[in-house]
């Protein structure tokens, strides 16, 4: 009987340390490089389980063995919170760091870059080229509804909510800046706010001068004055779904369409373009100023002038330089 008992405690020694050993072993390798020899991406299907993660980690290389990382999610508790999404896994990424990627969702992001002054129309094309992004876009948005700016996103997120993002981000800062603005302003909602920043926006690209083209706007709404701003009328033109690639003629000036700020007083019916913060901040709170009239100057800004005879001198010292050239 004495026999049986070493016996037995002899076998139960070794199992100890074999499993000792083996466990070692395996925490080991859990916690070691990878095979993996350049970076790659692994998309994890929604609803995916352990067993299915760790055969799409072997089958892409990121892993050695499926039943290693399955046992280290497994004894490490985190078997049941694997996240779905697009995961890009550095070279020679260790089953473990593998695993807390995957358990943490800190998937593939891309970024998709709205500039200001873009129309809805052009905003649409650009997120229907954007990559990784899915989903239709049935109805073109309002201009002026969206901020431009650069919004991330992970693979998978759909195009309509991208649209949402940018409605809301508009929104808020809409929320944010129509209650800083200059009480004597000639705009009555936030829309006509809206209208004037992307005229704004789109008359100059120069930061110094979008309260000056601002306050040239907000004097000639004040005093009766059209504004006759060219955007508009090239908004007018092409209803914002393209760019009009040639000269404004005269007979453009003369289009009988309500966004022609050439023939009609006021802000026109809506915004032209999606403006930014700048802008807007610009529309909010224009520069004090006595200024009517701005021509450009040639070299991507403008002139600004009091009286139409000095704003005349100032377009015909524009045309010759012009002509000049």
């Amino acid at each position: 009987m004495r026999r049986l008992f070493v016996l037995l405690s002899f076998f139960a020694t070794g199992l100890i340390v074999a499993g000792t050993t083996a466990l070692i072993w395996g925490t080991n390798q859990f916690e070691s490089a990878g095979p993996l020899a350049s970076r790659t991406t692994v998309e994890i299907p929604p609803g995916a389980g352990l067993s299915t993660v760790a055969g799409k980690l072997e089958k892409a290389g990121v892993i050695e063995n499926r039943l290693l990382f399955s046992a280290g999610a497994r004894l490490t508790g985190r078997a049941g919170a694997l996240k779905a999404g697009e995961y890009a896994f550095p070279a020679g990424v260790s089953p473990e760091v593998a695993l807390e990627r995957v358990v943490a969702g800190r998937t593939v992001t891309y970024a998709v870059t709205i500039p200001e002054g873009r129309t809805s129309a052009q905003v649409v094309a650009r997120l229907r080229e954007a990559e990784a992004l899915t989903g239709k876009i049935r109805e073109i948005p309002p201009d002026g509804s969206l901020l431009p700016e650069t919004y991330e996103y992970s693979r998978g997120h759909t195009r309509a909510r991208m649209i949402n993002r940018m409605q809301a981000a508009m929104d808020r800062l809409l929320d944010e800046l129509w209650p800083q603005r200059d009480p004597n302003l000639p705009v009555d909602t936030r829309r006509e706010a809206v209208t004037l920043a992307s005229i704004v926006e789109k008359e100059t690209g120069v930061p110094d001068e979008r309260a000056v083209v601002a306050g040239v706007f907000v004097n000639r709404l004040r005093q009766g004055m059209r504004l006759q701003s060219d955007p508009t009328v090239r908004y007018a033109l092409t209803g914002g779904e393209k760019t009009l690639d040639r000269p404004l003629t005269r007979a453009d000036l003369e289009l009988d369409d309500p966004y022609n700020t050439y023939t009609n007083h006021g802000l026109p019916p809506g915004p032209i373009a999606n403006p930014g913060r700048a802008a807007i901040e610009a529309a909010l709170n224009p520069a004090d100023t006595d200024y009517l009239y701005f021509v450009a100057d040639g070299d991507g800004g403008h002139v600004f002038a009091e009286t139409l005879e000095a704003h005349n001198e100032n377009v015909a010292e524009y045309r010759a330089q012009q002509d000049g050239d």
